[in-house]
């Protein structure tokens, strides 16, 4: 990015800064066009309105004392109170609740909140898809490894679709690949790859614990549930909806405590029905560890 300098006239000393061909005054008029904007639609939405009614009593009489006006002391003084009141409530009170395209996205999301944030200081991970093939590649795998099964309280629990319901991966294949516009890999040899990538994981030792389970049918979602006993829990629910483009389109929501905790809850039992109701494949190898899992 090239910085360009353009001297304006000498006599009123002007300098405009250009980066990448704007310039920087532009910029500074489009900031405060959008803060103007902001402001404008919080007062017209009753949003903030009080801190809007104390800064407008502040500035009128700043205005006042800077024209000559006398200002009483009381007013002032209530002034400041107010300020302080309004400062203090707004220090206790909740955030403004998340929109929903704030917790809605598609796979792009992972980009910008890739999984090496999320699982940094995971305890627990909870997976349920029909392949895995993205989400359990090597790469996260060994993540999986580096971050939660190497603590000695880390639990991974996944959950795919059974190979062996031949019914079930043939209908969810159809719903799955072919209901795509640009498919790049198949259903069937995808939990394949998962299912070698898991007993090579369940191989591991590792201090953690791990299992991995199959269920007999696909419910629509996939789940990734990270933390979900603690306070900074996040649960992600992705739609399989019925057609996508492509496989990185589909919709998934990420739910956290302090979002909702009803449907937190929710979901977390969701995947705790699921795991109850999935089985151990066949020639299924534990991990290092089980204690403390649900059964």
């Amino acid at each position: 990015m090239f910085l360009h300098e353009h001297a304006c006239d000498d006599a009123a000393r002007g300098v405009i800064l250009f980066r990448a061909g704007r310039p920087v005054g532009a910029r500074g008029a489009d900031r405060m066009f959008r803060r103007t904007r902001r402001v404008l639609s919080d007062i017209l939405a009753l949003r903030h309105i009080e801190a809007y009614l104390v800064a407008g009593v502040a500035a009128a009489l700043v205005v006042v004392h800077i024209l000559g006006g006398s200002v009483p002391t009381e007013a002032q003084e209530a002034t400041v109170l107010a300020a302080l009141t309004v400062l203090i409530l707004r220090s206790v009170s909740p955030g403004r609740a998340p929109t929903f395209d704030q917790i809605a996205e598609d796979r792009s999301g992972f980009d910008r909140h890739p999984l090496s944030e999320r699982w940094k200081s995971a305890r627990e991970v909870c997976i349920f898809a029909p392949s895995g093939v993205n989400l359990l590649s090597a790469a996260n795998a060994d993540l999986l490894r580096r971050e939660v099964l190497a603590r000695p309280r880390g639990i991974v629990r996944v959950v795919l679709l059974d190979p062996t319901c031949v019914e079930a991966v043939d209908q969810t294949g159809h719903h799955l690949d072919d209901e795509l516009d640009y498919p790049t890999q198949r259903l069937g040899p995808g939990i394949d790859a998962t299912m070698e990538q898991l007993r090579t994981m369940a191989s591991w030792p590792v201090a953690g614990s791990f299992e991995y389970r199959v269920l007999g049918y696909n419910p629509g979602f996939s789940l990734l549930v990270t933390n979900p006993s603690q306070a900074g829990g996040s649960v992600i629910v992705e739609f399989h909806g019925f057609h996508n483009e492509a496989t990185v389109g589909r919709m998934h929501i990420e739910l956290t405590r302090d979002v909702s905790d009803r449907w937190f809850a929710y979901w977390v039992d969701q995947f705790e029905h699921m795991w109850r109701r999935a089985a151990r494949p066949t020639g299924h190898q534990q991990g290092a560890s089980m204690e403390g899992l649900n059964e």
